[in-house]
């Protein structure tokens, strides 16, 4: 292997870049043809009534209960929807304010904003998950919620996280959109707070290509999002529209999650134990072969058996080196990148500046203080997302694609740092 980095000159470590993080699409198969043509047969993509509905999503939903060990699960139709239903189905509203981690996806705390509730940002720590010593210090009078993200396949500490949410009184609903399948202690993450919610996105560890679940453990969250999730509905007890009103009944959104959504998330459910088996080895044998390159450290796994593998992220001393590291990587064909573009989300224009929809900028005018954001607010999250190297993992990488990594990584590194 030429010693000369491929950005100035040298032979690339490969001749092709790795395999796209695509995690669930990488292993579509006969299985999901079979499932949406059979809904195609029936003519009755619509989960309530049809032709010959085959209840494609309530199998889904009801195989989801079986395995992660929950009462109840909702198909909705994205990510995004399915953590607005767990935070209506959870009772947030107008003036509330939801604990969102400064390291996220733009989702996480667009979800809070479209419930009608404004994010305030607590710090994170070395997993890149919230830091449950500081969650304390974002907490006030209006703070009704966390919302917990274990960001690719690392679990949240949830035991001081739930702690804090009793002893203040506070939902927990767990947004586990990039970590489907991760465990924390042996549970499923998603099933220890109030509701958990999933995204069946492109990009996520099982996909439809767009898609969502809520779970929950408590009935009456569970009716909240079944209602939220169908115009106020719960067909399957009462039938179409109730005019009673004697229920909990109310105006509410269309976020049904289509039998032919239902069938390919059945068909990728079933794969989740092997598609989670193949990733955590490619990235024990990554990290295992790069672990002793001097000033490369990783993230901290907060359960090494639970984790899901679906991505190694590494940290750097500097953002100068991060941001040279990433360049001279991507030249020899192993791309990896900082995450979330070395931002915390709330540095994002339209969060900082609270840009949303309506001009009179609901839901911030619901508050009787003014809610700032600013650069600073939680420091170790800004160092994190500045100084890290994410490298992406999914079940089609093979040894030979792991190997070419680590050759990748040493290589850079020995010209670098």
């Amino acid at each position: 292997m030429s010693e000369k980095l491929a950005m100035n000159g040298g032979t690339p470590v490969r001749n092709k870049p790795l395999p796209l993080p695509y995690c669930g699409a990488s292993v579509y198969g006969q299985e999901e043809i079979d499932a949406v043509t059979e809904v195609i047969n029936a003519k009755s993509p619509f989960r309530y009534y049809g032709f010959n509905v085959l209840g494609k999503v309530k199998q889904f939903e009801a195989a989801l209960c079986e395995k992660f060990h929950v009462a109840h699960a909702l198909g909705v139709t994205s990510g995004t929807a399915s953590i607005i239903t767990a935070l209506k189905a959870a009772g947030i509203q107008p003036g509330d304010k939801v604990i969102v981690p400064a390291i996220t996806f733009i989702a996480s705390a667009g979800a809070v904003v479209s419930a009608g509730a404004v994010p305030v940002f607590a710090e994170c720590d070395d997993s890149f998950n919230l830091d449950p010593s500081k969650l304390e210090d974002v907490i006030d009078k209006n703070t009704k919620a966390i919302l917990t993200v274990p960001i690719l396949g690392n679990s949240c500490d949830m035991d001081p996280i739930m702690a804090v949410a009793k002893k203040h009184g506070l939902m927990v609903i767990e947004d586990v959109a990039q970590s489907m399948g991760s465990k924390y202690k042996g549970q499923y993450s998603g099933t220890f707070g109030d509701v958990g919610a999933f995204s069946l996105q492109m990009n996520k560890i099982l996909t439809t290509g767009d898609g969502g679940v809520v779970v929950s453990n408590n009935p009456k969250c569970y009716e909240r999002a079944v209602r939220f999730h169908d115009q106020g509905m719960f067909r399957e007890r009462e039938g179409f529209l109730n005019m009673s009103g004697e229920d909990e009944i109310f105006i509410a959104q269309n976020f049904r999650m289509s039998e032919i959504t239902g069938a390919i998330a059945l068909a990728q459910f079933g794969k989740l134990d092997q598609i989670i088996s193949k990733m955590r080895k490619i990235n024990h044998m990554i990290k295992d072969g790069i672990k002793d390159i001097d000033g490369l450290t990783f993230r901290r796994i907060v359960d090494e058996e639970g984790e899901a593998g679906n991505a190694i992220i590494a940290m750097l001393p500097t953002e100068e080196l991060s941001i040279k590291f990433s360049k001279a990587m991507a030249a020899e064909n192993v791309g990896v990148g900082r995450l979330y573009g070395g931002r915390a989300v709330y540095e994002l224009p339209q969060i900082m500046n609270q840009m949303t929809v309506d001009s009179n900028h609901f839901p911030f005018n619901q508050l009787d203080e003014k809610v700032e954001y600013a650069p600073g607010m939680c420091p170790n999250a800004e160092g994190y997302c500045k100084r890290n190297l994410q490298l992406g993992i999914t079940p089609a990488f093979t040894e030979e694609d792991a190997e070419d990594v680590i050759k990748a990584f040493h290589k850079v590194a020995k010209a670098l740092l």
